[in-house]
């Protein structure tokens, strides 16, 4: 995918790409290092070269991003005396060795600017002003570490650190945030940039899709640069996927789509990706005025300032803002009347003409849609195959690998081996112990992911932490116990460790102590602590450990797969099948509506963890529409509350094969198979809702315009998929006019105008137009 999304990149306007470069990827294990395949960092930064663009190299090596242990290797955090982030021998040895690593495989391809190359920035540490303050004098030492390191390593271009004010010379600070207009670095004479402007925001099991507006993402772009800005980068531009056990957080979701210009599969996300492409182009246009101007602010009333960029030959660009959040203003400017709708900004290159407002959104929206994969019939040509996890060596027999008298977190014991720890421990009880005789309740103490109890072999219960309580929680049921040894098996599994605030790496994970039983008798109550008692622990499932997910092993008659008597809504269940890839090139997903928690594979290649029975909070929503208007934060603009968080989940197109492909899926909690379909992402219908006296492309991206579903002149209401007409509108009939022009075409330009589509007698025109895309594939 990477050269379709550099390409994108650069053809909405970008000059670089900015990217991470994850520890615990590259060096997995001490001193084994990885950079084969998707793990290429040389070759993406090629990539990127050869598509004539800039690029950061945010070497860190703390990313945060939302990924599994912010970057960090866990082998890292097992290091005898480490402590992470803080004056620290071992941490700073280590991140030192990693760094150098970096810098030398960069240097020897001559990717530096300083070496004709195309590196122009490269970031050391990561947002440690946010958390600095508990780190202490360590801390301050620790930085200022980083900053010398850093340097000694004589890349020949700039260091950067992102929320570092102050920062250590010869390190430059940077701004992250939804906006930083009003940012000013503490030396005057460091450059004012934005390494990180949220494009949306992430999502956590239980949450809610995010939705940045892109006029409010415009706004903050446009005031940054009227504000004296000279480097804003997006986060993310493309978020994508986190594939295999990546996702952090806690609680991350696999998709990392963050509603990004470019959407998880690598589509066009519209009208974002073209609002800003059109911003772009007007801020390169005036570049040179941006650099080399004075700077004249004067307030034309109380919410719209004009900020006038001249130069010394009398070239001029301005900058009108209504920072007001709920009110329009009509302005004179230079003796010309200006329209400036609340909460934006209009950019004028030459003081006269405007030539973008980041509310007036001209490019077009994109609904996409999920069509049926046309290479079969599915889902009932999936035919499945199953068989057990075989939990029984844990769950009844209590065999494990290591024995310990406590309880370990499971960062220490299963060393991010596994999302899945085993912890086994047995009670003797005497046929005169009370505990046989009154109500006896295990009680376990968790630190926030998934947990599933067993006693003597049976299967109790399970327990997981809520969205937005990632903290501990308490298990408590009742259990039957027996004379003689009873066996207590807990499996603890981690859905990825936390990636952020200060000494996060301290976290726990896993069983905590005490696990307790509890009897009630006699109005009395019982307590035995078995926190000391002698624990088994057993890292991952034979079914990972022995890779059923692997297509050679689930292809052997030996390998016990079992057509018959498919069941459903078993928790701890191998399913299998096979299935054609979709036709055409559209992106492709999984529908896994209907199935519990667990995680998947296509061909080998592990799709993530899945998790479509979590419900989406429906208090996260709110019932008034969504207003661009006014400062964002991640608890604007929610949506698809009371829906599974993620049902679709992407499968490349480079993971799939020609002929037949095997899904593999290991199901946790239990659902049912039979709902799986694969589909294809494509665009199904775009709209245009925009005022007169522009130029405005409808696109359906290869594929021919069918129909013209609706089209007004004058005061349209509502939105793409549900627009209506109003008392305003032109007599014309707008819908001929466009099924002239643009059915049967892939794309259709035309300009807004009275003379087009009539005479309509109200203020502030515009048109509305929806168009269906033709259903085929090529």
């Amino acid at each position: 995918m990477w050269p379709d999304l550099i390409r994108k990149a650069k053809e909405g306007g970008l000059d670089a790409v900015e990217t991470y470069v994850f520890w615990n990827a590259h060096e997995p294990v001490r001193r084994q290092y990885d950079f084969s395949g998707n793990l290429d960092l040389v070759r993406f930064l090629k990539t990127i070269r050869d598509e004539g663009l800039y690029a950061i190299l945010r070497i860190g090596p703390y990313a945060c991003a939302e990924w599994n242990y912010g970057g960090f290797p866990m082998w890292l955090h097992n290091m005898p005396g480490v402590s992470f982030r803080t004056k620290n021998d071992v941490f700073m040895n280590e991140m030192k060795n990693f760094t150098s690593l970096i810098v030398d495989m960069v240097k020897r391809e001559r990717l530096f600017a300083s070496q004709g190359g195309h590196i122009i920035l490269a970031q050391i540490e990561n947002e440690y002003g946010n958390v600095m303050k508990p780190y202490g004098e360590d801390g301050k030492s620790y930085i200022n570490w980083c900053a010398q390191m850093a340097d000694s390593l004589d890349i020949g271009v700039p260091w950067i650190m992102c929320q570092q004010a102050g920062a250590p010379k010869p390190m430059l600070e940077t701004c992250n945030g939804w906006y930083c207009d009003q940012y000013k670095p503490k030396d005057p004479n460091t450059p004012k940039m934005w390494t990180e402007n949220w494009t949306g925001w992430f999502k956590s099991w239980g949450g809610a899709d995010p939705l940045r507006t892109a006029e409010d993402l415009a706004y903050s772009v446009a005031r940054f640069f009227q504000k004296g800005g000279t480097l804003q980068n997006y986060y993310m531009y493309h978020g994508g996927t986190n594939f295999g056990r990546t996702s952090g957080g806690p609680y991350m979701t696999t998709t990392y789509d963050y509603n990004a210009p470019l959407d998880e599969y690598g589509n066009l996300n519209q009208p974002k990706w073209g609002h800003l492409k059109q911003l772009h182009h007007v801020l390169h246009s005036i570049e040179y005025t941006l650099t080399h101007g004075d700077v004249n602010t004067q307030k034309i009333d109380n919410s719209v300032t004009a900020t006038v960029y001249e130069t010394n030959d009398n070239k001029s660009s301005c900058f009108l803002s209504n920072t007001n959040t709920t009110t329009d203003a009509n302005v004179n400017f230079g003796g010309i009347n200006y329209f400036i709708p609340a909460w934006s900004i209009s950019i004028l290159p030459d003081c006269r003409g405007e030539a973008y407002n980041t509310a007036k959104v001209y490019a077009q929206t994109s609904m996409m849609i999920k069509r049926s994969n046309k290479a079969e019939d599915e889902p009932e040509s999936l035919k499945w195959a199953w068989r057990p996890e075989l939990i029984e060596s844990a769950s009844v027999h209590g065999k494990g690998d290591v024995f310990v008298n406590k309880i370990v977190d499971q960062k220490d014991m299963a060393n991010d081996a596994s999302d899945y720890l085993w912890y086994m421990t047995s009670v003797v009880l005497a046929k005169d112990d009370p505990m046989l005789n009154g109500t006896v309740t295990l009680r376990v103490a968790d630190t926030g992911h998934v947990l599933h109890v067993f006693v003597n072999g049976k299967y109790i219960d399970s327990q997981w932490a809520k969205y937005g309580n990632n903290v501990a929680y308490v298990f408590e049921k009742n259990i039957k116990l027996s004379p003689g040894k009873n066996l207590i098996s807990l499996l603890s599994v981690t859905v990825g460790f936390k990636n952020y605030e200060a000494k996060f790496d301290l976290v726990g994970a896993g069983i905590a102590s005490p696990v307790e039983l509890v009897l009630n008798m006699r109005n009395q109550t019982f307590v035995k602590d078995l926190s000391s008692n002698k624990w088994t622990y057993k890292i991952g499932l034979d079914g990972i450990s022995n890779k059923f997910f692997n297509t050679d092993c689930a292809s052997k008659p030996s390998s016990k797969w079992v057509s018959d008597q498919v069941p459903i809504n078993r928790n701890f269940t191998w399913y299998k099948t096979t299935f054609k890839a979709p036709l055409g090139n559209k992106p492709v997903v999984v529908d896994l509506l209907g199935l519990g928690k667990g995680m998947a594979w296509v061909n080998g290649h592990s799709l993530g963890r899945y998790w479509p029975s979590y419900i989406a909070d429906k208090k996260l929503c709110k019932t008034k529409p969504c207003d661009y208007r006014g400062r964002y934060s991640d608890k604007k603009c929610l949506s698809k509350c009371g829906e599974p968080t993620q049902r679709w989940y992407h499968v490349p197109r480079s993971f799939l094969n020609d002929g037949e492909n095997t899904l593999i899926l290991f199901e946790e909690f239990g659902g049912n198979p039979s709902w799986v379909q694969f589909q294809t992402v494509e665009v199904g219908s775009v709209c245009v809702n925009a005022y007169e006296g522009k130029v405005v492309e409808l696109s359906c991206h290869n594929r021919p315009i069918s129909k013209i579903e609706f089209a007004s002149f004058g005061h349209p209401q509502g939105v793409c998929g549900s627009f209506k007409k109003s008392e305003c509108e032109s007599d014309v009939d707008a819908i001929s006019i466009l099924e002239k022009e643009c059915v049967g075409k892939e794309s259709c330009s035309f300009k807004i105008s009275e003379d087009k589509f009539g005479k309509a007698y109200c203020e502030a025109k515009r048109l509305a137009v929806e168009a269906v895309c033709e259903d085929f594939t090529f």
